[in-house]
């Protein structure tokens, strides 16, 4: 028999990971050609936003001898985040219940392993982001996905209420939604709330919910966000910079307690969360961005720019023949791929100088993942290989 070398959790997360991954080693690794039109993964396709590299160049020069020591949270980084979730949210955050983590990884790693015990569930949706499986595997903890509702992607709250077992720890709410870009309203966040009540109640123990919300300020067509935390008291809300600023790779972001839980939780997890933080690997970020948290807060990527670009590419989309929904929020477009074979097609467009995700990755059979954080050069370049595409498929299947 052979030895065992590396976990079974980390082995389940490669067998789960393997398809992105390959994916990833393919187009990736020999470097995409200098002309490509690249949609894949919302990685930043211009220069950074107004006024980003100077606050962290600013806040990286040491003011004493102390700057760079070890420090768990910048004072002014926790404040800056109250304030301004209290601002927006109308209720009032304590900087004490916000932990600076390494991006929204951080923040939904240090979650699930403050509060879920080894071999609890992680419910989360389908369609979704890539990683909430390897990070619920990498907590000890088992993940659960539940399909949205077709063609709405709605909350499916019976198929939730069907998944829910006396092991079940943690819900996921991602909203907006990546990659659909729906924003949940708040009748059903409500919904949803008072069946986590029921069976928390029901099994004796809290349901936390997870309310995932990198796109909080990614709306579009003016629509407003909803956070779960409105309606569900044991929500914890995890956040990252790497959207608003279209800076991934700085890897800035923060978990809360909202104000509605009861204070004997919110202390339990002040001590829990820091200590989650340093069990995974001391993920705290670092202090000269953390320094620049108040000045980075304020930035955001210019929506009416992105919204411009949405509707230019679903207008000439649909008029080449592509069924494309409408994002409520986040960047990307999710058009129904023009054959079954999602993945084929989306090979088809590279060959071409276009390089989509294939819907298949993020659990999206039959569909594409377009990022609207290609830059309008790319866009004008990559319309006509769109229709052209669609065209050459159409007259192969008559």
């Amino acid at each position: 028999m052979p030895i065992a070398t590396v976990s079974s959790r980390m082995l389940s997360t490669i067998e789960e990971s393997a398809t992105l991954t390959a994916f990833g080693k393919r187009v990736l690794q020999g470097g995409l050609p200098p002309d490509a039109c690249d949609f894949m993964f919302g990685n930043p396709q211009e220069m950074p936003i107004p006024g980003l590299v100077e606050a962290l160049i600013r806040h990286a020069q040491p003011q004493d001898a102390h700057s760079l020591g070890y420090m768990r949270y910048e004072p002014v980084a926790r404040a800056a985040v109250a304030a301004s979730l209290s601002a927006a949210r109308g209720r009032p955050y304590e900087a004490a219940d916000i932990a600076i983590t390494t991006g929204g990884f951080g923040a939904l790693a240090s979650a699930m392993l403050a509060v879920l015990e080894v071999g609890e569930e992680v419910i989360y949706p389908r369609p979704g982001w890539f990683f909430y499986a390897a990070l619920t595997r990498g907590s000890a903890g088992i993940p659960v996905p539940v399909d949205l509702a077709p063609e709405t992607f709605d909350l499916d709250l019976p198929a939730i209420e069907a998944a829910i077992t006396p092991r079940t720890r943690i819900v996921v709410v991602n909203t907006p939604h990546n990659p659909t870009g729906r924003i949940y309203p708040r009748a059903q966040l409500d919904a949803l709330a008072r069946l986590l009540e029921r069976e928390s109640t029901r099994h004796g123990k809290v349901i936390w919910l997870l309310a995932d919300e990198p796109y909080a300020r990614i709306l579009l067509d003016g629509n407003a966000h909803v956070s779960p935390a409105e309606s569900y008291a044991h929500t914890l809300i995890a956040y990252s910079y790497g959207k608003t600023l279209l800076a991934p790779g700085e890897r800035l972001g923060w978990l809360a307690a909202g104000p509605a839980m009861p204070e004997a939780d919110r202390a339990l997890l002040r001590q829990a969360v820091p200590t989650a933080q340093v069990s995974h690997g001391y993920g705290f970020a670092g202090r000269g961005i953390q320094r620049a948290l108040p000045d980075l807060e304020k930035l955001c990527i210019d929506i009416a720019t992105l919204q411009r670009r949405r509707d230019r590419m679903i207008g000439a989309m649909r008029e080449a023949g592509y069924d494309v929904p409408v994002p409520e929020g986040t960047f990307y477009l999710i058009p129904r791929s023009p054959v079954p074979d999602d993945a084929a097609f989306a090979a088809r467009l590279a060959e071409q100088g276009v390089w989509v995700l294939p819907g298949s990755l993020c659990e999206l059979p039959g569909r594409l993942r377009i990022s609207l954080t290609a830059n309008d050069d790319m866009v004008e370049r990559a319309l006509p290989v769109f229709a052209r595409t669609i065209a050459e498929m159409r007259a192969r299947a008559t």
